[in-house]
């Protein structure tokens, strides 16, 4: 039997998604979460062999997760399921430690068959991705900058492409403004860039903000 965690924080969406595993045979849904800190406490109380993730929640999001399921709970296969199209998050997400990644339009076909896969060892990831994945590690010269982005450096340089202010980026990230500060700056040096308007072209530009 699979053990199966969802993490998301809209009720409706959980309660969709545990619709779908209930269905299968050999798989059954442990707890849900709507933030960090309910999935925590959840692997603390209960047996788990996947959690179904959600990279965007209130708090600590997905990816900072991620890293602390890797030190705590490190035989737990964690599946990334996110709006974001792969482009955005996949890659990070792998190198964190994810064992898969689909988005949610597709986890009506995918959800199911991609739990299996990680559950067994695997890595689940569209074709496309395995493409994309194949070719950079071929070539990392052409590695576009954002690539170089730490996590959080990332999450903040997508926040201000998507033209949040610095004190709505704060409260989303629950962090202070100087801290945001900080990473803004160091966005900008290894962006080599001057103003967040540059931020703004270049994450359209590359289709990293909706």
């Amino acid at each position: 039997m699979i053990r199966i965690l969802i993490a998301d924080d809209h009720y409706l969406i959980r309660q969709g998604f545990e619709k779908l595993i209930a269905k299968e045979l050999g798989m059954t849904v442990v707890g849900q979460a709507e933030n960090a800190g309910e999935v925590l406490d959840l692997i603390r109380d209960n047996e788990c062999d996947v959690i179904v993730l959600d990279i965007n929640m209130p708090g600590k999001s997905g990816l900072d997760l991620l890293k602390d399921l890797r030190e705590i709970r490190p035989k737990i296969k964690v599946l990334i399921l996110t709006i974001h199209p792969e482009e955005r998050f996949a890659i990070r997400a792998l190198k964190t430690g994810a064992a898969g990644y689909i988005t949610k339009e597709s986890a009506p076909d995918e959800l199911v068959k991609a739990i299996r896969k990680v559950q067994s060892g695997g890595k689940y990831v569209s074709q496309e991705l395995a493409e994309k994945l194949a070719f950079d590690l071929a070539d990392d010269s052409e590695k576009p900058q954002h690539e170089y982005l730490s996590d959080r450096e990332f999450q903040v340089f997508q926040l201000i492409g998507a033209g949040k202010t610095m004190n709505e980026i704060c409260h989303e990230l629950s962090l202070s403004l100087s801290t945001i500060n900080t990473y803004r700056t160091r966005v900008l040096e290894k962006m080599n860039m001057h103003s967040n308007a540059e931020i703004i072209r270049y994450a359209i530009k590359n289709k990293l903000v909706d």
